[in-house]
């Protein structure tokens, strides 16, 4: 019989709680990764995931939530936390090398505590691909700067957040949002557009409102890429928050 997993999903003021129940093996963790990938995609200010009726069959299965890290930490920059009260369950991520990095609590009220402490902050708007829209990004950038007092930073944001919200405009021409993160010590930017394509790198003759295109996104940022969100894509950018 194929392995099913259940999860029920609530929305608290700092985070989003997933309780999984059934068996994690390696067939029912790709589940699991499509059910909090979704999860991820609402760009929630921190994950828990409540592991208590979880039962694990496969020891090398537990390594999902280690996936699942990696792909929150690019987009959409969102902690994980996990809870699992049960000793084996524990057992198995300390005993996991790629799930050791990973918090692990085994009350589900400390997990929350954890959960709300490493929660991110953030800005949002959303923008129709209109010529503006790079203008309004700036100052969502110098808003988001100014409010955590990271003035060496608006700057080089600013030219990127720009940079990525021209893309859209020129190239999907889907309505937008965009995210402005503080996880220090990174300042994260991104676009979510409702297009697959993937991001076009432009030219460096090109000169209208968003400049260069991601050339000089590569050229600010620290580091830069592209998830699937939804039916579109997101692009983002990290730099440094000194």
């Amino acid at each position: 019989m194929a392995s099913r997993i259940i999860s029920q999903v609530h929305d608290e003021a700092h985070c989003t709680v997933v309780r999984l129940t059934g068996t994690l093996d390696m067939t029912s963790m790709r589940q699991v990764y499509a059910l909090l990938e979704e999860c991820l995609d609402r760009q929630p200010d921190a994950l828990l995931v409540d592991l208590t009726e979880l039962a694990v069959r496969e020891e090398l299965a537990v390594s999902v939530f280690a996936a699942v890290a990696r792909r929150a930490a690019g987009w959409p920059v969102v902690p994980l936390v996990l809870c699992t009260p049960h000793p084996d369950a524990a057992a198995l991520l300390a005993g996991s090398a790629a799930c050791r990095v990973l918090p692990v609590e085994d009350s589900c009220d400390e997990a929350s505590r954890v959960a709300e402490a490493s929660a991110v902050t953030r800005l949002r708007l959303r923008l129709d691909p209109v010529a503006t829209a790079c203008r309004r990004a700036r100052e969502l950038v110098a808003d988001a700067c100014a409010r955590w007092n990271l003035p060496e930073v608006a700057g080089p944001a600013s030219v990127v957040l720009s940079e990525l919200v021209g893309n859209v405009v020129r190239h999907a021409g889907t309505p937008m949002q965009v995210t402005v993160t503080l996880r220090r010590p990174w300042l994260h930017l991104t676009v979510v557009d409702g297009s697959s394509a993937a991001a076009r790198q432009g030219e460096s003759g090109h000169r209208d409102e968003g400049g260069r295109g991601l050339l000089l996104v590569r050229e600010l940022a620290d580091h830069w890429g592209s998830a699937p969100a939804g039916s579109g894509k997101a692009v983002w950018a990290t730099l440094p928050a000194n």
